[in-house]
């Protein structure tokens, strides 16, 4: 099973899932504001800079999530 269906099948089934993949959305939002800028506080740097890091721990909660999902089903529904 591929990981875009194992990720389907969580945000369908799995709150919490849902709740990580929004805030890894909302981030990825506010980033995109923060890039449209021609110019960045130095405010807005160190946002961008706490952003990018929860981001990527969010996106690596996810990713977890899905390995064990794929360990638990053998990759089946």
């Amino acid at each position: 099973m591929t990981e875009e269906k194992i990720k389907e099948i969580l945000l369908k089934n799995n709150e919490n899932f849902r709740k990580i993949h929004q805030e890894h959305q909302q981030c990825e939002q506010s980033l995109d504001q923060l890039r449209s800028k021609s110019f960045l506080t130095e405010e807005e740097r160190l946002q961008e800079k706490m952003l990018k890091k929860k981001k990527l721990k969010l996106k690596d909660e996810m990713y977890r999530m899905i390995l064990e999902y794929r360990q638990r089903t053998g990759g089946h529904e």
